[in-house]
């Protein structure tokens, strides 16, 4: 069963930084292509940022060059530092397999950033 536990999100002023974790479990991770996925008020879910197995990344246009992907294998987490966080940055972040390539079933109970101007 896939389960994915995030933290690390929080308040903070616009220009500051937040880096956000997710632990997965119930798959293989390690060749598994990862994404963060956020959901403002009153918007749909998009995808920010994914990683493949072997740390190839790709970013939005709202965050390339603000915020990095990363994954540690051997602890089964992907991270997401952010940067230069903007208010519009402002929603809940959530983690999950890369539905580029699988189904999404199920999500996490992802965190909260809130960006104050």
């Amino acid at each position: 069963q896939v389960q994915l536990v995030e933290s690390g999100g929080g308040l903070v002023q616009a220009g500051g930084s937040l880096r956000l974790s997710c632990v997965a479990s119930g798959f293989r991770f390690s060749i598994t292509p990862m994404a963060w996925y956020r959901q403002g008020p009153g918007e749909q879910r998009e995808e920010v940022a994914r990683v493949t197995g072997v740390g190839l990344t790709h970013y939005s246009d709202s965050v390339k060059g603000r915020f990095t992907i990363s994954r540690d294998n051997a602890e089964n987490t992907v991270y997401l530092q952010m940067n230069s966080l903007k208010p519009e940055d402002t929603a809940v972040y959530f983690c999950n397999r890369d539905r580029t390539y699988y189904q999404i079933n199920s999500w996490g109970q992802g965190t909260q950033v809130t960006v104050s101007s």
